[in-house]
């Protein structure tokens, strides 16, 4: 019996969602996402830098670091020289007064590249990186002269030049 009405109730949920009318926003595209992230992974593959190239290339005439961490984490401790431009305000707008020219050298790097500071880089997941969704965006947004710092470093233990909270 209670196997019937279990059966019949699945049933009837069934075709309740069956029923519901496709849900339709013009400014939510997955699959137009997921064949743009495809094309920035494929772009992203020469552009991951070691530790070395990166302050190289951080101190290259016309270099932006760009840190899309929250403005809270930014104020803990950010890379000399980088500017802040939170992930969830990364918008055609807020990136062309950050960022006017597309073809401008931006470096980028996120909580996974650094640890022992879990106040100001706190870990994320792998696939739920920083850097994954940045690189997107922007790449999204026609910037593509990115570079991605690509290893994990020690704060402790690395060249690269931190600007601590007062």
């Amino acid at each position: 019996m209670k196997t019937n009405i279990a059966i019949l109730l699945l049933g009837l949920i069934a075709a309740t969602m069956s029923a519901q009318p496709t849900l339709v926003n013009t400014n939510i595209d997955m699959p137009g996402y997921l064949k743009i992230s495809q094309a920035a992974a494929a772009h992203r593959e020469q552009r991951r830098v070691s530790e070395d190239a990166f302050i190289g290339l951080s101190r290259a005439p016309g270099t932006l670091i760009l840190d899309a961490r929250s403005h809270e984490k930014f104020a803990l401790l950010h890379v000399k020289g980088a500017v802040n431009l939170s992930f969830p305000d990364i918008t055609g707008d807020s990136l062309a007064q950050t960022i006017p020219d597309k073809s401008q050298r931006i470096l980028i790097y996120c909580n996974n590249n650094f640890r022992n500071e879990p106040r100001a880089f706190p870990s994320k997941f792998a696939v739920a990186s920083l850097n994954l969704s940045t690189y997107i965006a922007l790449y999204s947004y026609g910037y593509t002269n990115v570079y991605e710092l690509g290893p994990l470093l020690d704060i402790n233990h690395t060249a690269i030049e931190f600007i601590h909270a007062p």
